[in-house]
């Protein structure tokens, strides 16, 4: 059977972060970019199981201001989520700990270029292109994963929600590489 962890993103209330992690999910995403209406501007995170990572999301942001989050609330895991570089990555994982790296894909997307990252991230996550750098809340065409030859494991994401179970599993008929879920709340990125 092949892995699965799911990751929930975009938790901003208290209430809905202890109803969310009450149902064990790997990781809970909390959003560092301003311009996001899931912006997390409170001033700790509720206390979590110690078996669920928090990840912290940015998007092109500074290595001090992911550094400063990192100590400030306790981050397990970073996610990249805008057009961070190969050499930024690497010294996002200098400071010993895990680095997600988003990619928006459509049909011409070019999965070349993820050889570059593949020692400089621990994950990598797709995400369906939009106006927004992410949570744009619609599935992109899953099948172009089959262009994805890398071993890195990776989240796939994009609109994911209950109804999207049996497509899911139909998408584990697929891709044989361990895969992650981006499980999505409801408000766009």
């Amino acid at each position: 059977m092949k892995e699965v962890k799911l990751k929930v993103c975009g938790m901003k209330y208290p209430e809905n972060i202890q109803d969310i992690s009450a149902l064990e999910p790997d990781y809970l995403g909390f959003i560092f970019w301003e311009k996001s209406v899931r912006n997390f501007d409170l001033k700790e995170i509720p206390k979590l199981d110690q078996s669920i990572k928090k990840v912290g999301v940015f998007v092109n942001a500074t290595l001090e201001e992911i550094q400063e989050k990192v100590t400030e609330f306790q981050l397990n895991t970073i996610q990249l989520h805008g057009k961070e570089s190969v050499a930024f990555c690497k010294s996002v994982k200098k400071l010993n700990i895990e680095v997600i790296k988003a990619f928006s894909v459509d049909h011409d997307f070019d999965f070349s270029q993820l050889q570059a990252y593949e020692n400089a991230i621990d994950y990598f996550l797709f995400d369906t292109k939009g106006k927004l750098p992410g949570g744009n809340g619609t599935n992109f065409d899953w099948h172009l994963l089959e262009n994805y030859t890398i071993e890195k494991p990776f989240f796939l994401s994009g609109g994911i929600g209950l109804t999207e179970t049996t497509k899911i599993k139909d998408f584990f008929t697929i891709k044989s590489s361990t895969i992650l879920l981006r499980y999505r709340c409801k408000q766009s990125f």
